[in-house]
């Protein structure tokens, strides 16, 4: 029965382990994400800008 209450606390830790670090991937992957958005933003309005000059 000890053993059945430890096995148990063990794959219940093992879980919550693993879905901490799927949580902490996921916002890394979402800081990266909203990086480079804000970044090919600023690359499209600076390259909008050099088109519009008067020739």
């Amino acid at each position: 029965m000890l053993l059945k209450i430890i096995g148990a606390i063990i794959v219940i830790w093992i879980a919550f382990s693993l879905i901490g670090f799927i949580f902490k991937a996921i916002g890394t992957l979402l800081i990266v994400a909203a990086v480079a958005t804000v970044g090919v933003a600023a690359y499209g309005a600076i390259k909008g800008k050099s088109r519009r000059q008067i020739r």
